[in-house]
């Protein structure tokens, strides 16, 4: 949201078809006022009318090169794409229905996979859509002189979104597997030893997620220099067996100093939404992070994937997926 807590309301400028179905949209403040800054690896929450509710999406800003080298930047729009997945839950339908003109509200700029403070080399990889934090990460790399490799895979170049942009990089691998993740990227080659200072980061499909991380791992990379965001939801669902399994528990949101009741086979995440409150959220399922609150009381039981042990000690819950040890969490929201 805005500085003043309400959402920033947009015209869509232009839409460009990237693939047969990965759509561009530029997005311009409806009001032609300056946009909130941002830096590589942020998203947007769109509002999509669905049901009864109007529910949230994070899209990527991929329009992010001058931004970490100049505080002061403020975009004239913001770039998105925007990946048709007919199995959703229909927020990407309703994207893909927009045309030039229609006006969406948006939340401000967050940034949950921001890149690692004084890393010496940045090593991005993307899958399929997740292309669109990692772009902007190597375009704000290259803009400050940083040094960085980024590795890209897809089925093939006709559906590779920004085949074209990242080709045009200094140091940049297109991987085609044709369908056969067996005859794509080469993880353990492609990430190598790790090194003083080195971070890697990935974002694409679930199965290219964790494929990564656990080769990084096997080679010896620490936790805290892996970061991932997640496009693509994980086999299973939120509030499966073993929500259903879980005692009732409170929570209290200590900003409204509300207290909701979680009962067993029931998220925290959709408490709220019953509740009327708007929580910024994607997956659902603890894969994107994109809802990632503070605990500050109590005992979690972490079950989100996208999270490190290291984000569960100093307090990061997925409230999508994530529950209690202990009857009662106090959290900040």
């Amino acid at each position: 949201m805005s500085a003043s807590g309400t959402p920033l309301r947009m015209r869509v400028a232009r839409i460009d078809a990237l693939t047969a179905a990965i759509r561009r949209l530029h997005l311009v403040a409806a009001n032609g006022a300056p946009l909130p800054a941002f830096e590589a690896g942020a998203h947007i929450g769109v509002h999509v009318p669905l049901g009864e509710r109007t529910q949230r999406r994070a899209y990527s800003l991929v329009n992010a090169a001058a931004s970490s080298q100049d505080p002061t930047f403020n975009p004239d729009h913001y770039e998105i794409a925007v990946l048709l997945e007919p199995a959703s839950s229909g927020g990407s339908r309703w994207m893909h229905a927009l045309r030039p003109g229609d006006e969406v509200d948006i939340d401000a700029p967050r940034n949950d996979f921001p890149l690692a403070p004084g890393a010496r080399r940045h090593l991005l990889i993307a899958g399929g859509i997740g292309i669109t934090p990692i772009l902007a990460m190597a375009r704000a790399l290259g803009a400050a002189g940083e040094t960085y490799a980024l590795h890209y895979a897809a089925r093939d170049a006709i559906s590779m979104a920004y085949h074209d942009e990242v080709g045009a990089l200094g140091d940049a691998t297109r991987w085609f597997d044709g369908g056969d993740p067996r005859h794509g990227m080469p993880l353990a080659e492609t990430i190598g030893r790790p090194e003083p200072g080195a971070h890697l980061y990935v974002c694409g499909p679930g199965g290219l997620i964790t494929a990564t991380l656990a080769a990084a791992r096997a080679l010896g990379w620490p936790d805290d220099a892996l970061h991932s965001e997640r496009f693509a939801a994980a086999p299973t669902a939120a509030g499966g067996a073993e929500a259903a399994e879980s005692a009732p528990f409170e929570v209290r949101l200590a900003a409204s100093d509300r207290v909701l009741v979680v009962p067993p086979g029931t998220s925290i995440l959709d408490v709220m939404i019953e509740a009327g409150l708007d929580p910024l959220y994607d997956c659902k399922r603890g894969d994107c992070g994109v809802c990632t609150t503070q605990l500050l009381e109590g005992e979690a039981d972490h079950r989100d994937i996208c999270l490190t042990g290291d984000d569960h000690a100093r307090g990061a819950f997925c409230p999508c997926v994530s529950r209690a040890k202990s009857a009662r969490l106090v959290l900040d929201l």
